[in-house]
């Protein structure tokens, strides 16, 4: 029979007594309640923040649960139940719009689409479940990294590629795309990862108002666009769309 490893072991226990106790905790009440060395218990919590599982308050120096835990915590339901809930709204915005429509979730540095309803048309399409796509170009992505701090860290220390001549890559520049992301409440995509096609995401919430995915319509620059920007009725549409999924997640106030 295999053996258990220790040190996985022990930052589990960690975990769950940072879930299951005071809101904070010092790194002696730590050790102590777990029996460990203050040097052992200080390694395994300085390598769980690093990973973002674990949080030190700056003032205090007492620890919590990460960001990063809380959303893994999460994710499987999160996408199983997104992708129920959005089928139906999912659909009807694909037929209203006359576009292709995508639900995509963060994935190791970028966007898992995980729902993919084809434009409503004879055109031959490909089915984009499974695709992976770029944080920092495309819509879905700008419309995580704003909403989502796991996103946003990711998308900052990954490479930024330039996929076209409008791709958006200084650090500065990206920042204030996604200002106005927040600002505006949803993302464009105009021939940033692909030239040709144009793009419009907006973010999906769950009851506890946490991003837990985004939603977008993908088409050509000139049926997404009217007079070079896009289309309002097309960017009311989605935001609506992310709305009601959201809704049907438990959110209030969308």
């Amino acid at each position: 029979m295999a053996k258990n490893i220790q040190s996985l072991e022990r930052a589990a226990a960690m975990l769950r007594l940072l879930a299951g106790g005071e809101r904070r905790l010092g790194l002696s009440d730590i050790a102590s309640s777990l029996g460990l060395a203050k040097g052992t218990a200080h390694g395994i919590l300085r390598t769980l923040q690093h990973e973002g599982f674990v949080e030190q308050d700056a003032a205090s120096g007492r620890y919590q649960l990460g960001a990063e835990l809380l959303r893994l915590g999460n994710s499987y339901l999160d996408v199983h139940e997104l992708r129920a809930r959005a089928l139906v709204w999912t659909d009807d915005l694909a037929r209203s719009s006359g576009e292709s429509v995508h639900l995509g979730v963060l994935h190791q540095q970028g966007v898992l689409i995980v729902h993919h309803v084809f434009r409503p048309d004879d055109s031959r399409q490909v089915l984009e479940v499974g695709a992976m796509q770029p944080l920092h170009s495309t819509a879905l992505g700008k419309v995580l990294s704003a909403y989502d701090p796991v996103a946003h860290t990711e998308a900052l220390e990954a490479e930024r590629r330039s996929f076209t001549p409008r791709t958006v890559t200084a650090p500065e520049e990206f920042e204030s795309t996604l200002d106005l992301t927040r600002a505006r409440g949803w993302a464009s995509d105009v021939e940033e990862t692909w030239e040709g096609v144009a793009a419009v995401a907006a973010p999906i919430h769950d009851r506890r108002r946490m991003p837990v995915g985004a939603i977008a319509v993908t088409g050509a620059v000139e049926r997404v666009c009217k007079d070079g920007e896009l289309r309002p009725e097309l960017v009311a549409a989605v935001r609506d769309c992310a709305r009601a999924v959201s809704r049907d997640l438990g959110a209030r106030r969308f």
